[in-house]
């Protein structure tokens, strides 16, 4: 108890002599802070900034689907099972229902086939890519709706005529009203309109956009076109880390029954979103990395404007240490000192500047991103800024790092003082 007393009064001590030395130097304290505070506002603000781009644009890459795949149907370049190689693979729906029975690795699994032909209603009229699909390839593809709902199983068992509509499809047939519960025509035959889309941000696509696209049952594509056979066949794995396993045991269950090699993977093409994320977190990261260096550098600009201060405060005060250190002063009491007031310096202007940080990152909002190439107006493409926790936490740590670094080679000199050339300086 009375070891800890010892130390909280010595703490205590050091840095009120710490702050009355600063004191002593107003003015030069005050620019030395204020290169600090500038440093600190730049670490924060870059670092604030790149992990709100990398959540933008994670975000915008996984609303395509985070862990879904689509398999392409293609030719066979290996001979198997008595087959020449060459040989076009097409999927039934037979496929899928054998996938989802027998690929214990894969959570959901939907055919899909797509017709290009013309929307209308009683007073307008669209062209827009018609896509048949079973209710799961909702939650894969996250068709998320902004009024309504999705297709159901009921849709799908009773054959039902509904149709989901994409955000850019219900703009152009009925404006910005809710058309939920309305009829519209789709290759001359009526269907209720049960939700639509809300706008998708989203970072790649195939066949085409979702916004430019209308789901309807794939039992009811049957009624319009022959549907005997799929475009694709899309599937989402367990877990995105299962993804290659995922895609094996399927590309097996296809090949049993196609009677092509497994090893083929011209046969049956793969394309899933867990091989490209890698990439795309790697350049976003790096982006992260860059910025918080740029903002370092800032800072160390302040921390070089402390630790020269600091340097002059030693010249300056070299009888006052010169004194202490014959009297009895210890070495390590100068040391902590001068440190102490290097982290001191360091500190305040530390608090200022993440305070100032606050005030900007809340004035500035939200930032321009991908709002305009997606004509979206929600901000949901755009850069949100927010000052989080682990943000001010690589503020705070690089700002200490740059105290003890700027204020340990000046209280180094200090406390390696001779006490009898100390004295006689002039």
């Amino acid at each position: 108890m009375f070891l800890c007393d010892f130390v909280v009064k010595n703490t205590v001590e050091t840095i009120r002599q710490a702050l009355d030395a600063l004191r002593q130097h107003m003015f030069r304290s005050v620019l030395t802070l204020s290169g600090i505070t500038w440093g600190i506002v730049a670490v924060t603000i870059l670092n604030a900034y790149g992990d709100s781009f990398h959540g933008t644009i994670m975000r915008a890459f996984d609303a395509f689907g985070k862990d879904v795949v689509i398999l392409w149907p293609g030719q066979t370049s290996e001979q198997a099972g008595g087959e020449r190689a060459g040989r076009r693979v097409q999927f039934e729906v037979e496929d899928a229902e054998r996938i989802r029975a027998e690929c214990p690795l894969v959570k959901n699994v939907s055919p899909e086939i797509v017709r290009r032909t013309q929307i209308a209603t009683e007073t307008r009229l669209v062209a827009a890519p018609v896509r048949g699909v079973w209710p799961s390839y909702g939650t894969m593809r996250s068709e998320a709706p902004d009024s309504g709902r999705f297709l159901n199983d009921d849709d799908l068992r009773e054959r039902r005529r509904v149709v989901f509509l994409g955000d850019h499809v219900r703009t152009k047939l009925f404006g910005n009203s809710d058309p939920a519960g309305q009829t519209v025509s789709i290759n001359g035959m009526r269907f209720t309109v049960i939700g639509w889309m809300i706008k998708k941000v989203s970072f790649g696509g195939y066949f085409s956009p979702d916004d430019y696209c209308v789901w309807i049952p794939y039992s009811t594509m049957g009624d319009l076109w022959n549907n005997r056979y799929a475009n694709v066949l899309v599937f989402e794995p367990i877990h995105g880390q299962a993804e290659s396993a995922a895609t094996a045991q399927v590309r097996a269950v296809l090949a049993r029954y196609h009677r092509f090699s497994p090893t083929d993977k011209r046969a049956v093409i793969a394309h899933g979103r867990e091989e490209f994320r890698p990439i795309v977190e790697r350049i976003t990261i790096g982006m992260q990395i860059l910025l918080v260096f740029i903002g370092t550098l800032t800072l160390g600009i302040g921390g070089v404007g402390v630790m020269n201060i600091m340097l002059v405060s030693v010249t300056e005060r070299t009888r006052e240490i010169g004194l202490r250190l014959a009297v009895g002063a210890r070495r390590g009491r100068i040391l902590r000192q001068f440190l102490c007031e290097a982290l001191t310096l360091t500190g305040i202007g530390g608090l200022l500047g993440i305070a100032i940080s606050a005030a900007i990152v809340y004035s500035i909002g939200t930032l321009p991103l991908m709002g305009a190439l997606f004509e979206d107006t929600t901000g949901r493409g755009d850069i949100t800024m927010r000052l989080k926790p682990d943000t001010v936490l690589v503020s705070v740590l690089v700002l200490m790092l740059v105290g003890l670094i700027s204020g340990f080679f000046p209280a180094l000199k200090a406390s390696r003082m001779d006490p009898v050339e100390a004295l006689r300086y002039e």
